[in-house]
């Protein structure tokens, strides 16, 4: 069953301290934080800016289209949200014998003396995320949420403990809070 024409357009309204600029594909949202870009190439979805908001359409009329309409309407908003206010994870150093350093060299986060090994585990940082030690604290910041959850995801998946008991082995570096304001 098709789903209703006035469900397949949508808008998200532009704040009123960002510039949004779509050049073919490439949508590009400007604001007090920074410069966010999105390529919707192989998004399905039409995308036109009037005035202060940006106009979506979708490709067809059936159930997925629907949902990547959605999907992309939640895209731009978050790049919205991202440069005005920007994105915080924390992230806590869990460890019951040997202790943890994080150390931040470029755009690579090394993870050494990780249950005592002698090479360091390094975790990518994507984009224009940056990442601080706070003692036990891992506090991962940027304006592009996708870009900073991934490089928290990045982190955390480095020191997955393999072939012991997750239960018992509890060493690692976990996500405790997520905040939508950067301090």
């Amino acid at each position: 069953m098709p789903i209703k024409p006035e469900k397949l357009n949508t808008t998200v309204q532009i704040p009123t301290d960002v510039s949004v600029t779509l050049n073919r594909h490439m949508l590009v949202v400007d604001g007090p934080r920074g410069r966010a870009i999105k390529n919707f190439r192989k998004i399905p979805v039409g995308i036109s800016i009037q005035d202060d908001k940006v106009l979506l359409k979708a490709a067809g009329s059936r159930k997925r289209d629907f949902a990547i309409l959605n999907t992309s309407r939640s895209l731009i908003r978050n790049l919205c949200e991202g440069v005005v206010s920007g994105y915080t994870i924390k992230m806590k150093v869990v460890f019951a014998h040997f202790p943890i350093t994080i150390n931040v060299k470029g755009n690579k986060v090394h993870i050494e003396n990780f249950q005592g090994e002698r090479a360091p585990r390094i975790a990518d940082i994507v984009g224009p995320t940056k990442v601080e030690s706070q003692g036990d604290d891992v506090v991962v910041t940027g304006h592009i949420l996708t870009d900073v959850t991934q490089t928290a995801a990045n982190i955390q998946l480095k020191t997955r403990i393999k072939n012991k008991d997750r239960r018992v082995f509890l060493d690692g570096i976990y996500r405790y809070d997520i905040q939508k304001i950067i301090k």
